[in-house]
């Protein structure tokens, strides 16, 4: 299978399975896309018929370039047939029973009022509640039972607001560190803060003990504002702002990601990005907002050519700035061309409910964080283990290859199927497809893979 697209300038060919790219001129683009539909007489005659004015488009041309494409294809990088379905399942079975991480609820709870919020202010749609350290120094000793031969392990401080039991982050986090060196495990951590509660001693600590921080802001203080409230309505933007820049310069401008959400209201979101440049940060997510589709928050179809626009200026701007040496990173657009991930991760995808799961205040066990409040896919508890098998075996059972409509996707081994927890609220089944978000996905890896394509090409001129 391949995918072929113009974006940039450029004519690019992806062959799916290989994972090879080519950017070609516009002869070579016409005749591979015609290449398996016809042979070489019908080539060669709809090609001088297409280009009846070019003196370089000859019979003998057409022919050589037929010869190559052939050639690549017997090195399987063109039209490289796909091996990876059979042992789709075999792989996630190699890792069965192996935790490698763990999202630690550790608050329910949440300073900020954010209408558009997945997590009902931070409740899950529960009580408000925080993690007493005995639940959580549970849940890292889960983790290393469970974590079997792997050394390094992550854990994501997450709510509602973390820092509202900052105390207790701080007390798991010496506790993971006073048992490493005897289980023989490296944890990992990362912190979610909307900044509210960020002061010298969040910004100290974080900066020794935490991997990686991701920071909440929406980008243009009236797009925040909007959504980003206090109980009182209060805008959060003017307070956070200054306690995000003190952060991510006391971090060496590395190692955070400052994530935004877009809606219905700011499909324009690019003018978002380019507020989070212009105070000084570069390393960037926007992501689309998660909610029903009857919330007034929710991007519509109208949305969706708005946003594609936006990815692919996106791109650009990326694209220019590199050039100009300021380069930034936008997290979507980040993709290896020369290795990335192994073909483990691009079939089975994110390893929730399996590798990865969530830890509730009380100590149960979900997916993942988009599932807590879901009773019906809690999983047991980390006083228990897993004692919801059913639940777990249909996670494990999710890989690109388990959802019939991605057969014939060109962006599957990209995606790897896609978010579970989307799928599950847009169809009702882990194992469906959430159609806008692929429709979205598939133009970020357009983009993506674009923006790596002429970064090359500069760089071998």
């Amino acid at each position: 299978m391949i995918h072929s697209y113009k974006l940039g300038g450029m004519n690019i060919v992806l062959d799916i399975c290989s994972g090879s790219v080519h950017v070609v001129d516009d002869v070579a683009f016409d005749i591979i896309n015609m290449y398996e539909a016809s042979d070489i007489k019908g080539i060669t005659e709809e090609i001088l018929k297409k280009y009846p004015d070019d003196p370089e488009v000859t019979k003998e041309e057409i022919e050589e370039c037929c010869h190559q494409i052939e050639e690549l294809k017997k090195a399987n990088k063109l039209f490289t047939p796909d091996t990876f379905k059979p042992m789709a399942g075999e792989l996630k079975k190699r890792t069965s029973g192996v935790i490698k991480a763990l999202c630690l609820h550790i608050a329910h709870t949440c300073n900020l009022n954010c209408s558009y919020c997945f997590a009902s202010q931070g409740k899950y749609h529960g009580d408000r509640a925080v993690m007493s350290f005995e639940v959580g120094k549970r849940a890292l000793d889960f983790l290393v039972e469970n974590s079997g031969t792997r050394r390094n392990l992550e854990v994501d401080f997450f709510g509602g607001e973390p820092l509202m039991n900052f105390t207790v982050v701080k007390q798991l986090v010496d506790y993971a560190r006073s048992i490493e060196k005897e289980k023989g495990k490296n944890f990992r951590f990362t912190l979610t803060t909307n900044g509210m509660l960020v002061d010298d001693d969040v910004i100290e600590y974080s900066n020794r003990e935490m991997s990686n921080v991701v920071l909440s802001l929406d980008g243009r203080k009236e797009v925040h504002d909007r959504f980003r409230v206090d109980y009182q309505g209060r805008g959060s933007w003017e307070q956070i702002v200054p306690k995000f820049q003190k952060f991510v310069k006391a971090r060496d401008n590395k190692n955070y990601y400052m994530r935004g959400t877009f809606t219905h209201a700011n499909p324009d979101f690019l003018e978002d990005i380019k507020t989070m440049l212009d105070l000084g940060f570069t390393e960037l997510s926007m992501e689309p907002v998660v909610c029903a589709a009857d919330d007034p928050s929710a991007l519509t179809e109208e949305d969706k050519s708005v946003v594609m626009e936006q990815y692919e200026k996106l791109a650009q701007l990326m694209l220019e700035r590199h050039r100009e040496g300021k380069p930034f990173t936008f997290y979507h657009y980040m993709i290896d061309l020369k290795g990335g991930p192994c073909i483990y991760k691009r079939v089975s995808g994110c390893g929730s409910g399996t590798e990865y799961m969530a830890v509730t205040p009380w100590g149960d066990l979900y997916p993942c964080h988009q599932f807590v409040g879901e009773e019906k896919f809690k999983l047991g508890s980390v006083f228990e283990g897993v004692t919801n098998t059913e639940i777990q075996d249909e996670f494990m059972s999710c890989n690109v290859y388990s959802r019939e409509e991605c057969n014939d996707c060109w962006a599957k081994l990209y995606c790897s199927g896609g978010c579970a927890a989307n799928a599950y609220h847009a169809t009702g089944s882990v194992k469906g497809v959430y159609s806008y978000g692929c429709d979205l996905f598939k133009k970020r890896m357009e983009c993506a893979i674009m923006l790596e394509a002429a970064k090359t090409l500069d760089g071998n001129k």
